[in-house]
């Protein structure tokens, strides 16, 4: 029996841990506890993998990366598997994903990364099977969530307008091209009709739904942290409409008023609704002179950036932070073009 995998994306803050603590409580379904981001990373960085070296300094480079160590995979038994099926970069990530989920004793298995929905087109094609739930979230929370994690991120509201607009975007354009593939999920349903929405990601993955999915017995510790020191009971799910609307009183007025300006259009097809905001007239000369201009030349930026990595991977490609790679005997594997 082919079982088909499972890609979570979206943006961070929007809800793709939830879900993932929410799937692996199903005895079919195996997702590391984090996003493996190897096509973020590595896809198309080490050139043409029918060349023997080129396969060699991308596996250096993955085992190196702490996303990948964590999942345990084999270097003998990647290589001599690898050898025997067509030599793409989405079939070495599927066989690391596929072994730790063997080891398991699950299935299926499962990835969630960040923007993944960037690379729909070639997973789909790498994987027939291959199913994608992309997880979207009101862009002023998930603004608000990325603040906590990160308060002197330098794009601020024009960065994280760039990056929920390129999203929604290629939900829209992939949810019309692999129909019955693609599943849009809101995060804000998931929270306030959380077996509803579970009924319905399981009916699309073809798997049978298990209450054990709505409390997340598969993933006690996430369970905990969200729980936030509430006692709950068997089978309870520790999700609240309190993370709904956290951005109220949090974000600067200004900032609120470039997203919705900018992401008007996609907020409503969304059923996301604009907050009355106040300005007095001095304001409003500043949100025009300073603060809406210096957001466009960050969201414009951003889309810059995103453009050169993704069309150019071998040379402007994505890498993971210093922190996030472990420093072995010999010289770091260097991306095609460096």
């Amino acid at each position: 029996m082919v079982h088909n995998p499972i890609f979570i994306g979206g943006p961070d803050r929007c809800g793709k841990t939830t879900l993932r603590a929410c799937l692996v409580s199903h005895p079919n379904i195996s997702i590391p506890s984090v996003g493996s981001n190897m096509w973020s990373y590595f896809y198309g960085q080490y050139g043409d993998l029918r060349q023997d070296e080129n396969v060699e300094r991308l596996l250096a480079a993955l085992l190196r990366y702490k996303h990948v160590r964590c999942l345990d995979p084999d270097p003998a038994r990647l290589r001599r598997e690898f050898a025997e099926g067509p030599r793409t970069y989405g079939r070495l990530f599927g066989l690391i994903q596929q072994h730790h989920a063997e080891r398991e004793g699950r299935p299926r298995w499962g990835d969630q990364t960040g923007l993944i929905e960037r690379y729909a087109d070639v997973i789909f094609e790498e994987f027939p099977g291959a199913q994608m739930i992309h997880m979207i979230r009101d862009p002023r929370d998930r603004y608000y969530g990325s603040l906590e994690l990160w308060p002197d991120g330098k794009g601020r509201a024009g960065g994280a307008t760039a990056r929920w607009l390129y999203s929604t975007r290629l939900a829209q354009r992939n949810l019309r091209r692999y129909p019955g593939r693609y599943l849009l999920v809101r995060f804000e349903s998931l929270v306030r009709q959380p077996e509803q929405t579970l009924r319905e990601v399981c009916d699309f993955l073809g798997e049978s739904y298990t209450p054990a999915m709505l409390s997340m017995d598969g993933a006690p510790e996430y369970r905990e942290k969200r729980s936030h020191g509430r006692p709950l009971q068997p089978g309870e799910s520790p999700l609240s409409e309190a993370y709904i609307g956290l951005y109220r009183g949090a974000i600067p007025p200004a900032e609120l008023a470039f997203m919705q300006r900018f992401a008007a259009r996609e907020m409503a097809a969304f059923d996301y609704q604009p907050d009355p905001l106040q300005f007095s007239a001095a304001e409003r000369a500043r949100l025009v002179a300073v603060d809406f201009p210096m957001n466009m030349a960050r969201l414009t930026a951003w889309r810059v950036v995103e453009g050169l990595q993704q069309r150019a991977p071998g040379r402007f490609g994505r890498r993971p932070s210093s922190g996030m790679v472990v420093r072995d005997a010999g010289a770091t594997p260097q991306p095609a073009g460096s």
